[in-house]
């Protein structure tokens, strides 16, 4: 019988497994077992490199489904993820993502639906690579504008965000899926609703006041 596995990355103590549990869970995934790495960076950390990933490729079995937040979650670029996700294909492992609902699949063998798979794979590698880039400087930017200026200590800055920048991009990327609410993304992530409601109606000043603090 297959089993459903979830797949969690979290490297700050601001995420949690059980919220990306969570976050599945409201997606409309049952969950049979959960394998995380806590404290583990995506960009710095080859996933092959983490702790438990090599748990991953021995407990899935062809059939079994891997459920991870993003692909993001299984690399940390683009040569990294497109490696695992074959690698799990070829395991016989089916691999769906929470956030926009894709499914990897390596079953078909039809020619033309492997030449879209291999290039959504690509694409999405590709925008998690370029996502990982420009959080990293955004990161930089704002905490250069935070110690900038000689009264960069006393500056006015509002008040301080109840959120990080990871949490951040989880809830604006849970934004974009149709079936998840602003209820469930709260539950997701330890937000209330009312800050999830402020994010997802100006995420742009949401943002700046990360950079404010140098967060």
């Amino acid at each position: 019988m297959s089993q459903t596995t979830l797949y969690a990355r979290v490297s700050t103590a601001d995420q949690t497994a059980a919220h990306q549990k969570t976050q599945a869970e409201a997606a409309g995934f049952t969950i049979d077992r959960v394998i995380a790495d806590e404290g583990v960076s995506g960009v710095s950390v080859p996933f092959a490199e983490r702790p438990q990933a090599r748990r991953v490729f021995d407990c899935l079995r062809r059939g079994d489904v891997l459920v991870v937040r993003w692909v993001d979650r299984l690399g940390r670029d683009y040569d990294d993820v497109t490696a695992t996700i074959r690698a799990l294909m070829a395991q016989g492992v089916v691999v769906q993502t929470i956030i926009n609902g894709f499914t990897f699949d390596g079953a078909t063998n039809d020619p033309v639906q492997k030449a879209v798979r291999d290039s959504l794979i690509a694409f999405m590698a590709a925008t998690a690579q370029a996502q990982a880039e420009a959080t990293k400087a955004a990161q930089r930017a704002g905490i250069d504008h935070a110690k900038s200026g000689p009264d960069a200590g006393t500056k006015y800055r509002g008040k301080r965000p109840s959120f990080d920048r990871a949490t951040f991009e989880t809830v604006r990327q849970m934004l974009e899926a149709p079936t998840v609410n602003v209820s469930e993304i709260a539950r997701a992530t330890g937000l209330s609703r009312q800050t999830v409601l402020r994010i997802k109606g100006d995420p742009v000043a949401a943002e700046a006041a990360l950079g404010r603090w140098g967060i």
